[in-house]
């Protein structure tokens, strides 16, 4: 049915998490093996406090992070979803991931809830850097403010542009696909919701089921994103 609602939606918007970029080689947040918050306090390492109270181990900490994207690149499934914008076939993406992968493939039209790490910017001025000031041992400013990444931290609130685009283009919806995500979050899992509420149909694509697959009208698991939007794509170039 995902193939003929797609065909047939005059607006679909998309909703990433994780699983997206997981299937990029980027380890996810709670994951046993690997999780970025395995054995750490993200209150302790990722927030505001770290921040302003213990900023060599935070910006130790997103060192890291910065060098793990940095290995890693935007994966088929990406180049889709940016083709299929340019192509119309789907108007948005809202996303939850903090890679820029989407930018990178050439999303345009896209709400990021959680920021960027592809950026930084000073917390003094508000000046903006590429996060490879990072690899090249940067971390302050000319102002001698903190180079901090683009990203929410803990105990920020959610960019309100990206929160108002991501709602109104739920509303606007005629189909919603959730790809990679668990919907355990908030503000992020009531997207689908909205969507919903407005007669939107809602497909949701994750490798494990979710507490909102009994909302879905179609639910797809144990299957990677990547190979179900190469599966789709064909499709379309058949079509």
């Amino acid at each position: 049915m995902l193939e003929k609602w797609l065909k047939e939606s005059k607006y679909t918007v998309i909703l990433t998490g994780a699983g997206m970029s997981t299937e990029s080689g980027l380890p996810d947040f709670r994951s046993a093996n690997n999780g970025l918050w395995n054995g750490k306090d993200p209150g302790k390492i990722a927030s505001t406090d770290a921040l302003n109270q213990n900023v060599k181990e935070f910006i130790e900490f997103y060192r890291h992070r910065v060098i793990g994207l940095k290995e890693c690149k935007p994966h088929k499934g990406h180049y889709i979803l940016a083709d299929w914008e340019k192509r119309d076939i789907i108007k948005s993406i809202i996303t939850q991931n903090v890679d820029g992968f989407h930018k990178l493939a050439g999303s345009k039209n896209i709400s990021e809830l959680h920021g960027d790490l592809q950026t930084l910017h000073c917390q003094k001025c508000k000046k903006e850097f590429p996060s490879e000031e990072y690899l090249h041992g940067h971390f302050q400013c000319s102002c001698a403010g903190v180079l901090r990444p683009s990203v929410v931290l803990f105990g920020e609130m959610l960019p309100e542009h990206a929160l108002n685009f991501a709602a109104d283009e739920s509303e606007r919806a005629e189909l919603f696909i959730v790809l990679g995500s668990s919907l355990s979050v908030t503000p992020a899992n009531q997207f689908p919701l909205i969507a919903k509420q407005n007669g939107a149909k809602l497909v949701i694509i994750n490798i494990e089921p979710t507490d909102f697959d009994f909302h879905a009208d179609e639910v797809i698991h144990n299957r990677k994103i990547g190979e179900v939007l190469e599966d789709l794509d064909r499709a379309f170039k058949l079509y």
